[in-house]
């Protein structure tokens, strides 16, 4: 079929250089397709290396669990804010480290030829609660990677340097610097108005399903419009002061933990001060022997052990230390108050692996914990550990609780059974 529309005439009518929706018209059709007032807030980790099960995952289900090691590292008096959650996974999610980009999307397939995602939890929030915040969202990594994505699946760039994201956040520019950025955002709008009138004039011309294609991209557009003038607005108000002295990045290459370490402080005082209320970190990998004592041997090798005793035993060491960092932030959470609750209240902080067994590349049965948010915790949920329980139940249950009146996520219909809300 000739189609209706040239992709030359096309990109001549936008005018601009701006990413525009695959549509059938320009001949691209088989492209791959109390608690009730308070802030509420997600933050979600993923360790892409894993998190060893038989360490991780308690013996027993239900609330009388016996801590596995990896819990007791997280520290005893977090077992009554927080539920273990064993025989979740996500379905045709089966592909090793790509599956790191499905974490907070469930997109099936990734590492197909023509494998697509889709848009993340955290920014699905961004989307539904447009928060007036500083930042709507924000993205963290240890080292690059990200399990942040946009409605049409498009990486959201993580930031990666402690130092460059406490002056983001804490550090006010000179009166120049806040009118340069004005400008900058000024200019971006004049840019999307110049996007929006051209191109729809195209609606009478393309086919029905291409205007429903142009109305979600006009949609967007105006989306991003809308956080433009946030973003416009935010420039010029002071930013915080916190009483932590900026970071220095972390100097040495291989020191990963240390690097973790400073993004749980980050992500606190970003929680602390609501500059977001959205949050991801990706906790990378490495080649690297890692600064820790008693360990001697590379960090991805360790988490490829094959059962291999003397590798079991120094990967232990890592994500023990690992853990205790995430229990450091837990605990900050659970001692802040805010409004007559403690932070952790306000936050559904969700940590666990797109792996559950990192040596194998598998993906079944994810280690996963769910901490703080508007939940009745202290229990270790266990699922079928050959018949998984869809992990997007999970992120039912969070959105809800975070104000989001749906029944679906992507893979997940309906919330996760025996997670409950508090009163």
């Amino acid at each position: 079929m000739k189609p209706i529309v040239s992709r030359r005439t096309f990109l001549q009518a936008v005018g601009v250089n701006l990413a525009l929706p695959l549509l059938e018209s320009t001949g691209l059709r088989g492209a791959p397709a109390g608690l009730a007032n308070a802030p509420r807030r997600l933050v979600a980790m993923n360790f892409a290396l894993g998190l060893h099960g038989p360490n991780f995952f308690p013996e027993q289900a239900g609330a009388g669990y016996a801590p596995s090691p990896y819990l007791a590292a997280l520290g005893k008096e977090l077992r009554d804010r927080l539920t273990v959650i064993s025989g979740t996974s996500h379905p045709d999610v089966t592909l090793g480290h790509a599956s790191d980009s499905t974490f907070l999307t469930a997109a099936r397939f990734p590492g197909a030829p023509t494998f697509r995602n889709s848009i993340s939890l955290d920014q699905y929030l961004v989307e539904k609660l447009k928060p007036d915040t500083r930042f709507p969202s924000m993205s963290f990594g240890t080292r690059g990677g990200t399990i942040s994505f946009s409605r049409s699946g498009v990486v959201v760039p993580p930031d990666t340097r402690p130092s460059a994201i406490f002056t983001k956040m804490f550090v006010n520019g000179t009166k120049s610097e806040v009118s340069a950025q004005v400008r900058r955002l000024e200019d971006g709008r004049s840019v999307l108005d110049a996007v929006l009138s051209p191109a729809k004039q195209l609606q009478a011309r393309v086919s029905a399903p291409d205007r429903e294609r142009l109305d979600q991209y006009f949609s967007a557009v105006r989306d991003l419009e809308q956080r433009m003038v946030g973003n416009q607005e935010w420039a010029t108000k002071p930013k915080p002061v916190v009483a932590y002295k900026a970071p220095k990045d972390v100097s040495d290459p291989n020191d990963d933990l240390a690097r973790l370490k400073l993004m749980m402080d980050l992500i606190y005082l970003a929680v602390q001060t609501d500059s977001t209320r959205f949050l991801t970190l990706y906790v990378g990998g490495s080649n690297a022997v890692q600064p820790i004592p008693g360990v001697n041997i590379e960090y991805h090798s360790l988490s490829h052990h094959g059962q291999d005793p003397e590798k079991l035993s120094q990967l232990k060491i890592i994500q023990t230390r690992q853990m205790e960092a995430v229990g450091g932030l837990l605990k900050k959470l659970n001692e802040t108050k805010e409004g007559g609750h403690s932070l952790l209240d306000h936050t559904s902080l969700l940590f666990g692996s797109a792996m559950g067994n990192a040596s194998s590349h598998n993906c079944k049965n994810l280690p996963i914990v769910l901490a703080g948010g508007r939940f009745k915790h202290g229990q270790h949920l266990a699922f079928s550990k050959d018949e998984n329980t869809p992990l997007c139940r999970v992120y039912v249950s969070m959105l809800q609780s975070l104000g989001v009146e749906t029944d679906q996520f992507a893979t997940g219909k309906g919330t996760l059974p025996g997670l409950e809300f508090k009163a």
